[in-house]
C-alpha cells in the first residue's frame, strides 16, 4: 500500500502541493490529471523523494519515503521514476542504456532481459545505435524500457508517451499496462491524455492549483464529473440547464454533457446554429452557437454551416 498523508510542499513562496492525501493499493494503475502547472510533476517527484515535504508523510507498506535531507541519493530501490527529460546517456548505445542498472555478473541473463525490454517497446532494431541519434519518441521508449529493467514495485511516470507517434502509442500502452498488471507493479502516471486515464487506469486523481479535488474510479469520474473542471479534462464538455431541453416545475438543474450526449432531432426546444464541423473519422464534431456561447455535439454527417438544428439529450 502506497500512502500519501496530508502532504504540502512549497517552491520558494508559492505552495505547489496543499494538504493532499490518498492511498494506492498494490498493483493499481492510477492516473494524475489536471491543467498545466497544477502540481502533477511535483507530486511524482515528492513520491520519489526528490524534495523534502513541508508537512505530511509518504509511506510504502508502513516505511516512510524520505527526501534529500535523509537520503544522499534520492529514491528507494523499489521505486523508479521517469521524468520528462528521459535522462539517457547520449554517447552509449540503446542496449547499454537499458542495461545500465543490471548486474554484469550474469551476462547471459542481462542480455536476455535487455532483449525482452527492447522487444516490449519495439526498439530491438536500434539496440546498437547511440541514444543521441534517436528521435524524441525513440528516446522515450528506451527510457521506458530502462526504468523497467529491475522490475520496480512502484513506477512513477511523468507524461511517458508524450513524444511517441499515435500509431505506435496505442499498442505500446496496451503492452506496458498489461505488463504492469501481470507483474503487480503499482503505477502512477501524470498525464494530459484522457485516454490513459480512461483506458488504462483503475483510478484517477484530479489536481487543481495544487489541491486534490477528486479521486475515484476513472469511468465513474468521467460519467459523473463533480465539476465542469473535472469534466473538461476528459474532452469537450457543455454546461447546460435542464430547462434548455424541457419544461419543468422542478428546480432547474445544471447538466455537464459531453458531445456524444447531445443529438440532433427534427423538433426540440433547444435550437443552435452550426458554426463548424470537424471530421473525426467515425463522426463529425460540430461546434455550434447557443445563447452566445459555443457548444459541441457529435453527428454522423457533416452539417451545413449556419443552419439551425434542434438538440436533445441522447439516451
Amino acid at each position: 500500500m502506497l500512502q500519501v498523508k496530508n502532504i504540502s510542499f512549497t517552491y520558494i513562496e508559492n505552495p505547489v502541493i496543499e494538504n493532499i492525501s490518498f492511498e494506492i493499493a498494490k498493483g493499481q494503475n492510477v492516473a494524475v490529471i489536471g491543467e498545466s502547472g497544477c502540481g502533477k510533476s511535483t507530486l511524482l517527484k515528492l513520491m520519489y523523494g526528490l524534495h523534502d515535504l513541508d508537512n505530511g508523510e509518504i509511506a510504502y507498506n508502513g516505511e516512510p519515503i524520505l527526501g534529500p535531507k535523509y537520503n544522499l541519493i534520492p529514491g528507494e530501490d523499489y521505486i523508479k521514476y521517469l521524468a520528462q527529460d528521459f535522462d539517457l546517456m547520449p554517447y552509449v548505445t540503446v542496449e547499454e542504456n537499458v542495461g545500465k542498472f543490471l548486474s554484469n555478473i550474469y551476462k547471459a541473463e542481462k542480455k536476455a532481459r535487455v532483449h525482452e525490454l527492447l522487444g516490449m517497446v519495439e526498439m530491438t532494431e536500434f539496440a546498437k545505435v547511440k541514444a543521441k541519434y534517436l528521435s524524441g519518441g525513440q528516446q522515450q521508449r528506451v527510457a521506458l524500457a530502462r526504468v523497467l529493467a529491475l522490475e520496480p514495485e512502484i513506477l512513477l511516470l511523468d507524461e511517458p508517451f508524450s513524444q511517441i507517434d499515435s500509431f505506435r502509442k496505442n499498442a505500446l500502452r496496451r503492452n506496458l499496462f498489461n505488463y504492469f498488471k501481470k507483474k503487480q507493479i503499482t503505477c502512477v502516471i501524470a498525464t494530459h491524455d484522457s485516454n490513459e486515464a480512461l483506458s488504462f487506469s483503475d483510478e484517477t486523481i484530479v489536481l487543481q492549483n495544487g489541491k486534490l479535488i477528486a479521486k475515484g474510479n476513472s469511468k465513474e469520474l468521467h460519467d459523473n464529473p463533480p465539476s465542469y473542471y473535472v469534466a473538461s479534462l476528459f474532452g469537450e464538455v457543455n454546461e447546460l440547464k435542464l430547462s434548455h431541453f424541457t419544461d419543468s416545475d422542478e428546480i432547474d438543474q445544471t447538466l455537464l454533457l459531453y458531445p456524444y450526449q447531445l443529438k440532433v432531432v427534427e423538433e426540440g426546444k433547444m435550437k443552435a446554429i452550426v458554426k463548424q464541423c470537424y471530421f473525426k473519422g467515425s463522426h463529425y464534431l460540430v461546434k455550434a452557437a447557443f445563447e452566445r456561447k459555443a457548444i459541441f455535439f457529435n453527428h454522423d454527417t457533416e452539417l451545413e454551416l449556419n443552419q439551425e438544428v434542434s438538440l436533445t439529450i441522447a439516451r
